[in-house]
């Protein structure tokens, strides 16, 4: 039993998103059965979302969405300072 939680514990994060993964494909189905194509549009990204989760999870992979964050800017701020200051221009 003690076996059982624990890898319930541990594989808390891949079980949840494999069940969003069939909840996302069942609804898709559901969904598409029912003509309601841009709701099946928005499940098909949640299960892609998803499976996304589930196999950076397998793979011990992390995201850190605050770093990721402070990189982009960091890029986009040194990719904007080099910019001409007349850009964008205007041709008339």
């Amino acid at each position: 039993m003690a076996t059982l939680a624990t890898s319930v514990m541990l594989m808390r994060w891949q079980i949840l998103s494999a069940v969003l993964m069939f909840m996302a494909s069942t609804l898709n189905v559901q969904f598409r059965k029912s003509d309601y194509q841009a709701l099946a549009f928005i499940s098909s990204g949640l299960g892609i979302a998803a499976s996304c989760w589930f196999a950076t999870g397998l793979l011990g992979m992390s995201l850190d969405f605050a770093a990721t964050w402070t990189h982009i800017k960091d890029v986009m701020l040194e990719i904007m300072s080099h910019t001409p200051p007349e850009w964008p221009m205007v041709i008339t």
